[in-house]
């Protein structure tokens, strides 16, 4: 049976955060997941692809589901993984223990935030898959695993239902086809909802003008208050904190200093980079902000930008290896399909995202004022853990 945790809002309410104390494996596996995200968010919001869309990836989400599947990698495909998600310090044992801690630990750390992590396995019914890759993603990642009939066109919308029931229907699709190659779907979906700790008042709205990545602005809808907050100025960014509820989770926004796009800010990031803005983030300080509310959702297939990586063996008919899956057939990734969906108002967050991995086989101080008023960066991420949940930029905000 599986069960879906989720952290809703209570009568009892703490005030402050509380932290989640990690072992060294556990601070390894995060930082890894961290550096992961950020250079893939990088490489597929690189400055040459720039067109003004919004985008956001979940890099937690995203490493769960590769984790699951990797579980079935064998050989230079296993090594190729663990390069990739930066995973060569650790054993398979060592990733699945802490990913299981991690995520349990996060799912109760604020019970004044909605929080929830869904793993599931859908394979064809006359595929045989082993014993052993069912259970390790049973016992650690609480994944739910369901043989159907991939022929029967129903399966599409049994897959789908799940994805949109485990996202607050933010997101209501992930699957468009399943082809009589598709052997299996690895999903992973997560579902984010806070409320600010300093919530906006609306009455306090204002109208102001918007840069857009091509130089011409439109003028937008403001959100504004001055509260204490964490802030940092630096040559290249500003960045302010918003904490939800007791104060684990919180909201980053990074601003370009003048003379630099959001784009370069982007190309500079690094997992360092982003440690070294938190932790010269400065104790709260008087701070008035004024951010545009905004609402977008954001899909992108990650095979070519893996790739780049090094997985890209992974993807290949003909040599990849996952044979602690099933090794009667050559079964490669056909497709890691990302989607993410995000709110950000006048009372908090609310956020969605789902990553599907499809298998297929080839034969089946002074007071500051910061004005977000060009392009930006943000992330959502657990303080005490410093795990990035979500990471995107606005590059036109629309209500």
């Amino acid at each position: 049976m599986f069960m879906l945790l989720t952290c809703k809002k209570s009568d009892n309410l703490i005030k402050e955060p509380v932290y989640i104390q990690l072992n060294e494996k556990s601070k390894a596996l995060l930082t890894s997941s961290n550096t992961f995200g950020i250079d893939l968010f990088r490489t597929l919001i690189s400055p040459t692809k720039a067109t003004g869309e919004n985008a956001m990836i979940s890099p937690f989400s995203i490493s769960l589901a590769l984790a699951m599947t990797y579980n079935g990698a064998n050989g230079d495909t296993k090594t190729a993984m663990e390069n990739t998600l930066g995973l060569n310090n650790l054993t398979v044992d060592e990733i699945n223990i802490n990913f299981k801690q991690v995520s349990d630990a996060l799912l109760h750390v604020d019970n004044q935030v909605e929080f929830s992590i869904a793993n599931s396995i859908w394979y064809r019914n006359s595929f045989s898959v082993f014993q052993d890759f069912i259970d390790v993603n049973q016992d650690f990642y609480s994944a739910e695993v369901n043989a159907l009939n991939f022929d029967n066109p129903n399966s599409i919308n049994i897959i789908n239902d799940w994805v949109a029931n485990n996202t607050n229907n933010k997101i209501d699709k992930i699957v468009d086809e399943i082809t009589p190659e598709n052997v299996m779907f690895l999903i992973n979906a997560i579902y984010f909802k806070g409320i600010w700790k300093f919530e906006f008042d609306v009455t306090k709205n204002i109208t102001h003008n918007f840069t857009l990545f091509d130089g011409s602005t439109k003028q937008v809808e403001m959100m504004a208050q001055t509260a204490d907050l964490k802030y940092l100025y630096s040559d290249n960014i500003q960045m302010v904190e918003l904490p939800y509820g007791q104060g684990n989770w919180a909201m980053d926004f990074v601003l370009p200093s003048s003379g630099k796009n959001i784009d370069q800010v982007i190309n500079e990031l690094t997992n360092s980079c982003w440690d070294s803005w938190v932790n010269y983030l400065s104790d709260p300080i008087k701070v008035t902000v004024e951010i545009p509310p905004f609402k977008f959702g954001y899909e992108s297939e990650l095979n070519d930008v893996l790739t780049a990586m090094g997985m890209g063996i992974a993807f290949n008919a003909n040599t990849s290896d996952f044979s602690k899956i099933n090794n009667d057939y050559q079964l490669y990734i056909s497709k890691v399909k990302h989607k993410t969906y995000v709110e950000v108002n006048e009372k908090g967050t609310e956020a969605a995202a789902v990553t599907s991995v499809g298998m297929e086989t080839t034969s089946a101080g002074d007071e500051r004022i910061v004005v977000f008023d060009k392009p930006f960066l943000f992330v959502i991420r657990e303080i005490s853990t410093g795990v990035i949940l979500f990471i995107g930029k606005v590059e036109n905000p629309v209500r």
